[in-house]
C-alpha cells in the first residue's frame, strides 16, 4: 500500500451530526459528484439525478440522516458553514416542491421518496458504505459515479488510487506506531512536535495553530450548547437529553452566560472523584446529544465518537490546569497522529469494524494526548493508546433504530473514562516491560473487524438493535 499522508485537519473535521460515515461522508460525496459534473459536463443540461444507497448506508441511512445529507450536498450546501437550524426548512422545501437546485443554481425535478433508493439487501464489495449517483442529461445521455464513505468523513471514489494526500512529502512519514516512535527517538521530539513538523508541509505553523484552535472552539461551543439545551432527541426513540439536567444539578442551577464563567464555576466545585466523574460524563453526553440532534460537531475521528476527545480535553482543562493554548494544540496534534495510525493500520469505520473502530479509536487518541500533556514520555503515550484500545476490542456497533443514540451516546462517556484510566496506568508504568505494543493491538483490532459478523457493523441487524422492542423495523 502507498504511504498515506494524513493531516490533523483530515482527522478533525468540523461538520454536522449525527454520523461522519453516514452523514458527512455522503454529503461530501454529493459535493464531489456536483464538482465532477461541473468540471466534465454542463450542469445546466442535467434533467434528473437518482441516488442509490447500499449496505450500511441503506440499512441505517434514515436514522443517520444519509438522505438529508445527499440532498444538501447536491444542493450546494457545505456542512462546515450550513446553519443547522435551517436543515428542516431546506429538506421540507425539497420534499414539498419536488425540486432541487443543483449547486444552488440549476433546478431539476427531484422527489426524495423515489429518487433516493435504499437498497437494503445489496452491498458493494469494497466497503459497506457505498452510494451511487446517476445523472441523466437532456440529450438522453446517462452517467454514474460511485463513492465509498470509508469512515471519519473520508470519501473514496470508485477506482481512485488509495493514498489520500500521498503527493505531500512529509519529513517524518508515519504508517505505524513503531514509525512514530522511531522518529521521536531519533529526533528527541515529542509526538506533537513530530506532527507539527509534518503539518508544516501543508501550511505554516501559525495557520496550523489557528486551525487547531478553531477546532477547539467548535468543540467547546458544542459542549456548552449540549450542557445548556434540554428536550427530546429527534428520531422517534423519545430519548431525553441528560447533559443539561446533570449540569444543572452539579452547579446548583446558577445561570452562567458564557463558557469561561461556566468553567470557573465547575473548577470551584473541587476535585472529588465522583464530582470529576460526573463532569466527564456530562461533557461527553453533551457533545453526542448535540450530534444526535444534527448539531455542529467535530469529527474526532468520527461523529458517533465525537464526545470522547472533547470530554477528555475538557477534563484536562478543568481539573488539570490545562487551559493554555499551547497545551490544547499539543493535545489535538498528538490525538490526531494516533487516529491516523489507526486509519492506516485498521479502520475508523464502524461499518467495517464495529464500535471498536469509533469509540475504541477515539479513546486511544484521547489517552495518548492526555498522557503527553501530563508529562508522559513518548512510549508512555503510545502505551496508553494501546491500553485504551485493548479494552475496546470486539465492541459491536448496534444502534437501536439506526439512530446514533442508544447505546452510542453513553459509550462516549465510557470511552472518555477509559482514556483517562489508560493514561493514568501508563503514567505509572514502565513501557519497556509492556507485553503488547500499539501496533500489535491495531493489527488485532483489524483481525477482529474482519472476523466480526456483519450484523454487528452498523447495520442494526444484531445486538441491542434487535433485542429492544422500540427498534424501527425498516432499519
Amino acid at each position: 500500500m502507498p504511504h498515506e499522508s494524513i493531516s490533523v485537519f483530515d482527522i478533525f473535521k468540523i461538520g454536522i451530526g449525527p454520523s461522519s460515515s453516514h452523514t458527512l461522508g455522503p454529503w461530501r460525496a454529493a459535493q464531489r459528484f456536483i464538482y465532477f459534473l461541473e468540471k466534465e459536463h454542463k450542469l445546466s443540461e442535467i434533467i434528473s439525478i437518482q441516488v442509490l444507497l447500499y449496505g450500511s448506508l441503506a440499512k441505517t441511512g434514515k436514522g443517520h440522516g444519509t438522505d438529508i445529507a445527499v440532498q444538501l450536498g447536491l444542493n450546494g450546501d457545505d456542512p462546515v458553514t450550513f446553519e443547522v437550524n435551517q436543515i428542516d426548512t431546506k429538506i421540507s422545501g425539497i420534499k414539498n416542491s419536488k425540486k432541487l437546485l443543483l449547486n444552488g443554481s440549476h433546478e431539476i425535478n427531484f422527489d426524495p421518496a423515489t429518487d433516493i433508493v435504499f437498497l437494503f439487501s445489496e452491498s458493494l464489495p469494497y466497503h459497506p458504505n457505498a452510494l451511487s449517483f446517476l445523472a441523466t442529461f437532456s440529450n438522453g445521455e446517462q452517467i454514474a459515479e460511485t463513492y465509498y464513505s470509508i469512515g471519519g468523513g473520508f470519501v473514496k471514489k470508485e477506482g481512485e488510487v488509495a493514498g489520500g494526500n500521498s503527493s505531500v512529502q512529509l519529513p517524518f512519514p508515519i504508517d505505524t506506531a513503531n514509525d512514530l516512535l522511531h522518529w521521536c527517538m531519533k529526533t528527541g521530539m515529542l509526538i506533537s512536535e513530530v506532527v507539527m513538523e509534518n503539518e508544516n508541509s501543508w501550511r505554516n505553523e501559525t495557520k496550523t495553530k489557528q486551525g487547531i484552535l478553531n477546532i477547539w472552539d467548535a468543540m467547546k461551543a458544542c459542549i456548552y450548547r449540549g450542557c445548556h439545551t434540554k428536550g427530546m432527541l429527534p428520531g422517534g426513540l423519545n430519548v431525553s437529553r441528560r447533559a443539561a439536567a446533570l449540569n444543572h444539578k452539579l452547579i446548583d442551577a446558577k445561570p452562567y452566560s458564557d463558557y469561561d464563567t461556566w468553567m470557573q464555576a465547575i473548577r470551584s466545585g473541587g476535585n472529588d472523584f465522583k464530582y470529576i466523574l460526573d463532569w466527564v460524563s456530562c461533557f461527553a453526553l453533551a457533545v453526542n446529544e448535540e450530534n444526535a440532534s444534527f448539531g455542529r460537531v467535530v469529527t474526532a475521528p468520527t461523529n458517533g465518537a465525537a464526545g470522547v476527545i472533547p470530554a477528555v480535553l475538557q477534563y484536562y482543562i478543568c481539573f488539570c490546569d490545562g487551559y493554555k493554548e499551547d497545551k490544547i494544540i499539543q493535545f489535538i496534534l498528538t490525538a490526531a497522529e494516533i487516529g491516523s495510525i489507526f486509519k492506516k493500520g485498521s479502520t475508523i469505520s464502524a461499518a467495517m469494524g464495529g464500535c471498536q473502530a469509533e469509540i475504541g479509536v477515539s479513546s486511544a487518541m484521547a489517552a495518548a494526548a492526555l498522557t503527553e500533556c501530563m508529562g508522559g514520555t513518548q512510549k508512555q503515550a503510545l502505551m496508553s493508546a494501546e491500553i485504551a484500545m485493548e479494552h475496546h476490542l470486539g465492541m459491536t456497533c448496534d444502534p437501536i433504530g439506526g439512530l446514533v443514540q442508544i447505546p452510542c451516546i453513553e459509550r462516549n462517556t465510557m470511552g472518555a473514562i477509559k482514556a483517562i484510566t489508560a493514561s493514568q496506568l501508563a503514567l505509572q508504568s514502565t513501557p519497556d516491560f509492556a507485553k503488547v505494543s500499539l501496533d500489535a493491538v491495531i493489527k488485532t483490532m483489524w483481525d477482529t473487524a474482519k472476523d466480526m459478523n456483519s450484523k454487528y457493523k452498523e447495520t442494526s441487524d444484531g445486538g441491542l438493535a434487535v433485542h429492544i422492542p422500540i427498534s424501527l423495523s425498516e432499519c
